[in-house]
């Protein structure tokens, strides 16, 4: 570690520690005054149920299995929507019937979708294809974006030249969209965790953290809704955070 940034660190440390003690605190106070565990439950209680529910295989496979699903849907719908978009730029009958489809999808709230995907769906499938399909219109635009801003004297010069086309998709056209798809690319992972998580809460799979959620909530546990609430919280952070040091060394 560099010496000279090492006081920043600790302060941004410490910083950070404040907060979280101020916010406990806060939560320790509203939990004293309420008086009711079943409506607030006080932090000590969901601490020592957090320790229960970690020392558990349930618990673990429960988180992997939501990852899984979560990340398999955000991985579909970033290629879907890459896919897509470079059709639309390429086919005019295409971009006139699929565009308003797309856009569509991206207005509709995703509530809506998860009730009408039940009728079709399997339980285990259905956080797959809604983050999957929440992903899909956020990166389509932001690669729709990155081709049409793509330098028209490049494309120019590689047409009087007879480049290949799939030397110019490659040395052209992806320079000009992977910035517009990278800058998407952060909040899309967070888009598809929470759809998934809402879609694990109304289609209750065997194995997931939202299932989990509905579960502490159907048997009045609100200490056990509080930890999977905190977990779910948790891993969103630490997936953003993953992805954008991964972007940062350029790595994906």
């Amino acid at each position: 570690m560099d010496l000279n940034n090492k006081p920043s660190v600790m302060k941004k440390c410490a910083q950070t520690l404040a907060v979280l003690i101020f916010w406990l605190a806060l939560w320790a106070l509203l939990a004293y005054l309420v008086d009711k565990q079943y409506v607030l439950p006080r932090p000590r209680v969901v601490a020592e149920r957090a320790l229960v529910l970690l020392c558990s295989a349930h618990f673990w496979l429960s988180t992997a299995a939501s990852l899984l699903r979560i990340l398999a849907g955000f991985a579909l719908g970033s290629l879907s929507g890459i896919a897509l978009a470079v059709l639309v730029t390429q086919c005019r009958p295409a971009a006139l019937l699929l565009t308003p489809a797309i856009k569509t999808v991206r207005a509709a709230p995703v509530v809506s979708f998860i009730i009408l995907a039940l009728v079709w769906l399997d339980s285990a499938q259905l956080p797959l294809f809604i983050s999957s399909l929440m992903v899909l219109p956020l990166i389509w635009a932001n690669t729709v974006s990155g081709i049409e801003n793509t330098a028209p004297e490049l494309l120019e010069m590689a047409r009087i030249f007879h480049v290949r086309r799939l030397t110019v998709w490659r040395q052209i056209y992806w320079p000009s969209v992977k910035p517009y798809l990278l800058a998407a690319a952060t909040t899309a992972l967070g888009l598809a965790w929470k759809s998934g998580i809402t879609a694990e809460v109304i289609a209750a799979p065997r194995l997931a953290m939202g299932s989990e959620m509905q579960n502490a909530k159907v048997a009045l546990e609100p200490a056990d809704t509080f930890v999977w609430t905190i977990a779910v919280i948790a891993l969103s952070l630490l997936l953003e955070a993953l992805l954008k040091r991964l972007l940062q060394r350029g790595r994906v």
